[in-house]
């Protein structure tokens, strides 16, 4: 079961190189203990553009099917590794990051400038990469259900 309170931040666009990435879009969904929903903010850059425009925060109820999403999500990330050292290497080929904050997990790949340093002395099993893609989707459903 996932944490009352807990942070979760999916960026796509983390690969980079001599310059930082340039994301395409970041979503943010917290939830606060003893609150009736999960706050969901979103910056999007729109094609062609060269920044990220923020939209309005919006929130999700909660529900027996949000709590479902939030809790495989939560069981998948306590599950699959994190590339080492940290921002090496986008070790699951999305060029997405997710991180999560609560009190029993801390978990990120891509670092917080991304990825671009070099090879991971980690690697994902094939599995492990098709378990990452559903975290992904978890976060994808949960903000396109708020909106």
């Amino acid at each position: 079961m996932a944490p009352a309170e807990y942070f979760v931040r999916l960026q796509h666009g983390i690969t980079g190189g001599f310059a930082p990435p340039t994301p395409d879009a970041v979503y943010t969904l917290t939830q606060m203990p003893n609150t009736p929903s999960l706050a969901i903010t979103a910056a999007v850059r729109p094609s062609g553009t060269p920044s990220l425009q923020e939209a309005a925060p919006t929130a999700l109820s909660h529900s027996d099917a949000t709590s479902a999403l939030v809790d495989e999500l939560h069981g998948i990330l306590k599950a699959i590794p994190m590339e080492e050292p940290k921002g090496s290497e986008d070790i699951y080929g999305l060029d997405t990051s997710i991180a999560w904050g609560s009190d029993d997990l801390e978990w990120y790949n891509g670092g917080p400038q991304g990825c671009g340093g070099g090879r991971s002395m980690v690697q994902p099993t094939a599995e492990q990469k098709a378990q990452f893609k559903r975290a992904v989707e978890i976060v994808e459903e949960l903000v396109n259900k708020a909106g």
